[in-house]
């Protein structure tokens, strides 16, 4: 390699024959796990290299060493698995830094797949495998949070998305599998940087995308596009910025609120939101605080906290993940002003979830709930279906339509023991057994309406009325029928005949 080369080496310039080389070994999520196993690819996500090491086999087992582990690894060896790529290439471009006995990776890269297949992001390494220090413009690889918006956004066709804040270019890269172009910001040339070579690395023409720089909503202005996707530094704070892939400058929640009230105005007619947020919760309900950031005319939103932390949890695990040790005096005097700062909001609590959110010509309909229960399906798919149910429900008088139990619909009886009577019933839940499992609370006549409804059988309101002169149980009226049903529906555990 000539010197003029070697100093024009950058990330995107080895893309391609780094992807050769990850191609020909399956440095791929499937060929992980395959080499790994469940439990020493368990331990890559943990951040154990003892256990991942161990695992380590043939070429594939050097290149995870070199690229995941962080192990040093002979000249000889580095230059066989990365094979096209030139070892020198590698060096110059940064990927790899030279030490006394060999190389060993100076970046992230790794692959990832959300089901359409293995991708690749560049980003800079975390402590995870060993301690290297985090710089203020860190660029974040494809962590918890990252893989969270990835299974969260929907996947439906697109012509145009919007990725805000793109990091590292992880939502970019996945969204151009189902949009036809997508325009990727963020305030960090760094994260643009890296964002270029994401793209190089997986062969992705560069005229799909338009990358460019500023912070929030500025490098789209006034532009509407069909799918807006944020990962924004949301981390609830005082306003200081240490790291600009989690501190926003913005006291408290105050960049989930400004991303909230202004992405419906990004969004075309019909277009969809995905973003995660995080938001306080102190004594007053956090679900009127958020719903009071959208407007009253022209959305429907779905908000879904996932989880709460208490405030000193939250404060120590975020000043870790900066590199702050909790036995050092500064730190402790920085996680007392973050504290104080919480106490003197009233913060009982922070919250963490997804604001999804559709572009509509008719009164926002906006639902913030909490679902912290444990489940495996991804959201993105429900959030589209959920908006769907929502237009349904707009459109239609919920009690004439015909409606049936979702397929999998499950009633949960719980009882205690009356030393005269036996087993008596105190709750009955019905249950949804797919997606985000919601359970609903419902009495005897709801649970017996609910069973009586079919698609091709009488409008619900008919089947109530033929319940209470059946039962002679006196039946709904029409305020409460309309409120179960549309409860049921909302959450897709009924169905009417036209819908998913």
């Amino acid at each position: 390699m000539t010197d003029t080369a070697r100093s024009s080496a950058t990330l995107t310039t080895i893309a391609p024959a780094l992807r050769a080389a990850f191609e020909r070994l399956d440095y791929t999520a499937d060929g992980l796990l395959r080499m790994l196993g469940a439990d020493a690819h368990a331990a890559l996500g943990r951040g154990e290299p003892v256990a991942v090491r161990r695992a380590c086999t043939g070429e594939l087992g050097t290149l995870v060493r070199l690229l995941l582990v962080g192990d040093v690894i002979a000249h000889q060896e580095a230059a066989a698995v990365l094979a096209p790529l030139e070892l020198d290439a590698a060096l110059a471009a940064g990927l790899l830094e030279a030490t006394a006995d060999g190389v060993r990776s100076a970046i992230d890269v790794r692959p990832f797949d959300i089901g359409s297949g293995s991708r690749w992001v560049f980003a800079d390494l975390d402590e995870s495998m060993r301690i290297v220090g985090t710089r203020p413009d860190h660029v974040l690889g494809v962590g918890e949070a990252s893989l969270s918006l990835l299974r969260a956004t929907p996947r439906d066709p697109v012509a145009d998305a919007i990725d805000i804040g793109t990091g590292c270019g992880v939502q970019t890269v996945a969204a151009l599998d189902h949009a036809d172009r997508v325009i990727a910001t963020d305030i960090t040339p760094r994260c643009l940087d890296f964002t270029r070579a994401s793209l190089a690395l997986n062969g992705i023409n560069p005229a799909r995308v338009q990358i460019r720089q500023g912070s929030w909503y500025e490098p789209v202005a006034d532009e509407q596009t069909d799918l807006l996707m944020a990962n924004p530094p949301f981390v609830v704070g005082s306003g200081t910025i240490e790291h600009s892939y989690r501190d926003s400058g913005l006291d408290l929640d105050g960049a989930s609120e400004l991303m909230i009230r202004g992405a419906a105005d990004r969004l075309a007619p019909g277009g969809t939101a995905a973003m995660l947020a995080s938001w306080i919760v102190t004594e007053a309900d956090w679900r009127s605080r958020l719903a009071s950031w959208l407007p009253d005319h022209g959305v429907d939103a779905w908000i879904v906290q996932r989880d709460i932390a208490d405030p000193a949890l939250y404060v120590g695990t975020w000043m870790r993940d900066g590199g702050l040790d909790p036995r050092d005096v500064e730190a402790q005097q920085v996680g007392a002003r973050w504290l104080d700062r919480f106490a003197d909001a009233g913060v009982e609590g922070v919250g963490f979830g997804f604001v999804f959110l559709r572009r509509t010509d008719e009164p926002s309909d906006i639902l913030a709930e909490d679902l912290r229960h444990s489940f495996d399906d991804p959201l993105g798919d429900e959030a589209t279906a959920y908006f769907d149910r929502v237009a349904w429900l707009r459109e239609n008088d919920v009690r004439d339509a015909r409606l049936q139990l979702t397929d999998g619909a499950a009633l949960e009886r719980v009882a205690t023991i009356d030393p005269d009577t036996g087993w008596v019933d105190v709750v009955r839940r019905l249950h949804r057994a797919d997606g985000p499992r919601w359970v609903h609370e419902v009495d005897d006549s709801a649970a017996a309406l609910v069973a009586g409804l079919r698609h091709e059988g009488l409008p619900a309101a008919d089947v109530a009325e033929l319940l209470a002169v059946a039962t002679g149980v006196e039946g709904f009226d029409d305020q409460a029928l309309d409120e179960l049903l549309t409860g049921l529906v909302r959450h897709g555990v009924l169905r009417p005949d036209n819908t998913r």
